[in-house]
């Protein structure tokens, strides 16, 4: 019996043998490939500069103290401040106070917002301080990229590129961040708008000297970084403010100049995937941005309302628009335009960002 079995084996090996011969070389399965790690950072590594403080060496701001319009009488008409208007509160956040801590973790109502501020691109960007759902403080890595302030969030120790949008190391990397209306403009515009603005108060806990600038001469002069960046545009003067709109990895630059020399200017304009309206003033010095496709599929076309601000424009509809995309009259009124990706900055830093983006 053993023996049947054993020829019975022996058979059925050659058979396979000669299967295997006339299909060609027995395949030999493939190597696994080593595990590739994840990069450590989404930007180039050799990139990234030591500002100079350290962490938390510029101190962030924390349940931030404000006051009335009439109190903030350390203001001048022209110094510039951020502004943020979230359900029915109005506040101001000075480029005074701003210059020397960056980063101020606010709350309005039930939103935790974090409002930053970089002086060396000049950019002011509001974004959500909670992360799945968790909320989080933001503080001053020390670290820069293209001379652009790198924030770090404590709870998850990670780092965020402020004009990037996204986590560029640690536990969220490669996360965007989301992002609310930020209206940069002078005192004297925002006041006069929303005489009910609150202001940042000087009484932050720090004994800073917000009444001085403390980088000389830099956002004047055009001839001057205090650290590199990668590619150096000069088709615009360094230091000169622009409007940039970012669409998915383009962006767009928008100058005060292209506006008229008075009164309110708009323009229809788009990026790929988007279509946008960008207006303003620039004897106002106010800049916005939204989309212009509505949910409902609908594209509007803008022009420009005189003499009436907040109000800045109207539609093909009838519909009249402030400046925080907010319909006041028409068909739609109640109805906000889409949010974009928004922000003034230093044209330098736009242009190491996004190299060769267009402008107008």
């Amino acid at each position: 019996m053993s023996g049947r079995i054993l020829l019975v084996g022996v058979l059925m090996a050659v058979g396979l043998f000669v299967q295997c011969a006339k299909d060609g070389p027995v395949p030999v399965p493939p190597e696994e490939p080593d595990p590739v790690d994840p990069p450590e950072w989404l930007i180039p590594e050799d990139e990234i500069l030591d500002g100079g403080p350290g962490r938390d060496g510029i101190p962030a701001l924390f349940s931030p103290f404000f006051i009335s319009a009439e109190e903030a009488t350390y203001l001048a008409d022209e110094d510039i401040v951020l502004g943020l208007k979230f359900g029915g509160e109005i506040r101001a956040y000075p480029h005074l106070i701003l210059d020397w801590h960056e980063i101020v973790n606010d709350r309005l109502g039930e939103e935790h917002i974090c409002i930053t501020y970089c002086p060396l691109t000049g950019t002011g960007v509001a974004w959500d301080r909670k992360l799945n759902g968790e909320l989080t403080d933001f503080v001053i890595s020390g670290l820069l990229y293209n001379s652009n302030m790198i924030a770090y969030n404590r709870e998850t120790d990670s780092n965020w590129s402020q004009m990037l949008l996204r986590c560029v190391n640690g536990e969220q990397i490669g996360e965007r961040i989301k992002t609310y209306q930020l209206i940069e403009t002078t005192w004297k515009t925002w006041k006069t708008l929303w005489p009910e603005t609150k202001v940042l108060s000087r009484a932050t806990g720090h004994n800073q000297n917000y009444n001085t600038y403390p980088y000389g001469n830099y956002r004047t002069n055009n001839n001057t970084l205090i650290f590199p960046v990668d590619i150096e545009d000069n088709r615009l003067p360094w230091k000169e403010r622009v409007l940039g709109v970012v669409s998915g990895g383009s962006a767009k630059a928008f100058r005060f100049e292209t506006l008229p020399e008075t009164g309110i200017g708009v323009i229809n304009d788009g990026l790929p995937g988007k279509n946008i309206v960008v207006a303003g003033s620039r004897e106002k010095e106010l800049l916005v941005a939204f989309g212009r496709k509505l949910d409902d599929g609908k594209n509007l076309t803008f022009t420009p309302v005189q003499d009436a601000l907040p109000v800045i424009m109207t539609d093909q509809e009838g519909n009249r628009w402030n400046i925080f995309g907010e319909a006041v009259s028409g068909p739609r009124q109640g109805t906000k335009l889409p949010h974009v990706d928004a922000f003034i900055g230093y044209w330098v830093a736009w242009g190491a960002f996004y190299p060769g983006l267009k402008f107008r």
